[in-house]
C-alpha cells in the first residue's frame, strides 16, 4: 500500500518507480474514486504530463478508477491547466492531473480537482483513510478519450489582441508545454523563438523548474543573441511561469504578480491580491499603494485557490511563478496564459520587460533556500525557530514563520511537496541581508540538532 507520508498538504507525490507501484496506483485510484463519488463527481477527467512513469501511473489510476463505476475521460499527455480547462469545458465534476511538477525526474504525483477547486489537507488524509481502511465503492465504470487541446488553443487567442508585435524567447524545458505553446503561437501575432518544446520525460537539455536561475541561463543567452524584449519559461506541468528580461535579469514570481497587479489595478480599482509568505514586501506595499487590498497568505495552488474564492481576489501569485488569474480568466494557475497576459502588458507599453520594474525600491533579497530535512521532522523545526523569533521579534506565522527585520525579513516554512525547509530573506543592503540570513540560519542548526534532524 501507498504510505502515509506522499500524501501531503496539496497533492500525493512521491518518487515513482519506488513508492508508486502499479498494483498500489490501482488501489489509489479505488480510493479517489470512491472519495470523488462520495463527493458527487461521477466524471472525472484523466491527465498526465512528459514524466517517463506517466503513463504506467495513469493506467493503473485509471483502473482503481473504473472499479469505482466512474465516468473516466482520458486526455492524454497534456498541460495541467489545460486539465483545469477541461473540467470547465466538458462540464466534469472532477479531474485527476499526474504529474511530478517540478520535483526531479524520478518523481511522480497526482493533483486532484473536486468540482473548480483542489483538494488538499483532510480531503487528501480522507483519501489516505479510504485506502488504508479498503473502504471502496465498486461498480463498473466507462472509459472515453477526448482531444481539449483544440478548444483551449482556440479560446486562449480569442482574449489577445496584441498592440504591437513583440520579440519572445519561449523555453518549454522539454516539458509538457511545448506542443501547445507552439499551437498558440501559430494563432498569436508574436515573434517568437521556440527552445526545448519537444516533450522528453528525460528532460535532457535542462531540469524545468524556473524557480532555480541556474535554469534559466540558456533562456538568458538566447534573448541576448536574439535582442529579444523578453524570456518566458515553463516547468514541467506549465501551471508555472519564469520570466527574464532583455538584460539577462530574472523577473521573479512577486514581481511578476505586482506587474499583472498594476495593469488589473487601472481597469479595477481596490481590487484583492492573494500572494504568499515569500513574496516581497515590496509586492505587497505597491500594490497597496495603488489602493489594492493585498494579503499574506500560505504558499500552495490549493490553499491558494480556496482563499481566491474566500476573499473574490483578481489574482493570485506565487514566488514560484503559480499565477491565478481571476480577472478575465478561471481562476486557476495557467503559465501559458499568465505568458499571454504578460507579453500584452509589454506590448501596450511600448517598451522591453526591464521597464515594468523601473522606479521600484531595489532590494536585496536570495531565491528560495533549500535545506535538506526528513519529512517527519521538518515541521517539528518550523515549529522550534518560530517559538525562538516569536519571543524577540515581530513575526508572521501564516505558513511557518516570517521574522520581520528593521531592513528586511526572514523567512522559515517546511515543504509541502519534499523534504526540505524552504528559507529567504529580503533586506534594503547585502550587509543586512546577510545579517538577518546569518541569524536565522544559526536557529534553524540549532532547532534541527534539537530534534535529531
Amino acid at each position: 500500500m501507498l504510505k502515509q507520508t506522499i500524501f501531503r498538504e496539496y497533492d500525493i507525490r512521491g518518487i515513482a518507480d519506488v513508492e508508486m507501484l502499479s498494483p498500489d496506483v490501482i488501489g489509489l485510484g479505488r480510493a479517489l474514486g470512491t472519495f470523488l463519488l462520495r463527493n458527487g463527481a461521477t466524471r472525472i477527467n484523466v491527465g498526465r504530463d512528459v514524466r517517463l512513469s506517466g503513463q504506467r501511473l495513469k493506467d493503473a489510476l485509471v483502473e482503481g478508477l473504473l472499479s469505482t463505476g466512474c465516468q473516466v475521460t482520458d486526455l492524454g499527455q497534456v498541460p495541467t491547466p489545460v486539465l483545469y480547462y477541461s473540467v470547465h469545458y466538458l462540464g466534469s465534476e472532477a479531474g485527476v492531473m499526474i504529474t511530478g511538477s517540478h520535483n526531479p525526474s524520478e518523481y511522480n504525483g497526482f493533483k486532484t480537482m473536486l468540482g473548480k477547486g483542489t483538494i488538499y489537507g483532510a480531503q487528501i488524509q480522507e483519501v489516505y483513510r479510504i485506502l488504508r481502511d479498503e473502504d471502496f465503492i465498486v461498480g463498473q465504470g466507462t472509459l472515453n478519450m477526448a482531444d481539449v487541446i483544440t478548444p483551449y488553443v482556440e479560446e486562449i487567442p480569442r482574449q489577445f489582441q496584441f498592440s504591437r508585435r513583440v520579440k519572445v524567447v519561449f523555453d518549454a524545458g522539454n516539458g509538457v508545454a511545448g506542443p501547445t505553446m507552439h499551437r498558440l503561437l501559430e494563432k498569436l501575432d508574436i515573434e517568437a523563438t521556440e527552445m526545448f518544446f519537444e516533450p522528453d520525460g528525460a528532460f535532457p537539455n535542462h531540469h524545468p523548474d524556473p524557480t532555480v536561475e541556474h535554469n534559466l541561463e540558456m533562456l538568458k543567452a538566447e534573448v541576448a543573441r536574439q535582442g529579444a524584449e523578453l524570456g518566458i519559461a515553463f516547468d514541467g506541468d506549465s501551471d508555472r511561469i519564469g520570466a527574464v528580461d532583455e538584460k539577462g535579469n530574472v523577473i521573479w514570481g512577486d514581481m511578476l504578480m505586482l506587474i499583472y497587479g498594476r495593469e488589473i489595478l487601472t481597469r479595477k480599482p481596490g481590487a484583492t491580491f492573494i500572494g504568499e509568505v515569500k513574496c516581497s514586501q515590496v509586492m505587497y506595499d505597491e500594490l497597496n499603494r495603488l489602493g489594492a487590498n493585498a494579503i499574506m497568505y500560505k504558499t500552495g495552488h490549493s490553499l491558494i485557490k480556496a482563499k481566491m474564492k474566500q476573499e473574490h481576489a483578481e489574482l493570485a501569485g506565487e514566488m514560484s511563478g503559480h499565477m491565478f488569474f481571476a480577472d478575465r480568466y478561471y481562476g486557476y494557475d495557467d503559465a501559458l496564459y499568465a505568458a499571454c497576459r504578460l507579453i500584452e502588458i509589454v506590448a501596450d507599453s511600448g517598451k522591453p520587460l526591464s521597464a515594468q520594474t523601473d522606479g521600484l525600491p531595489k532590494m536585496v533579497f536570495t531565491p528560495e533556500l533549500r535545506v535538506d530535512c526528513a519529512d517527519e521532522l521538518k515541521f517539528q523545526v518550523v515549529d522550534r525557530v518560530k517559538a525562538h523569533f516569536q519571543a524577540i521579534r515581530p513575526t508572521v506565522d501564516v505558513d511557518g514563520v516570517r521574522i520581520l527585520f528593521d531592513e528586511g525579513w526572514g523567512l522559515v516554512r517546511g515543504s509541502n511537496t519534499q523534504p526540505i525547509l524552504v528559507l529567504r530573506f529580503e533586506a534594503t543592503t547585502q550587509e543586512k541581508l546577510e545579517e538577518y540570513r546569518r541569524t536565522v540560519e544559526a536557529v534553524v542548526e540549532e532547532a534541527k540538532t534539537a530534534v535529531g534532524a
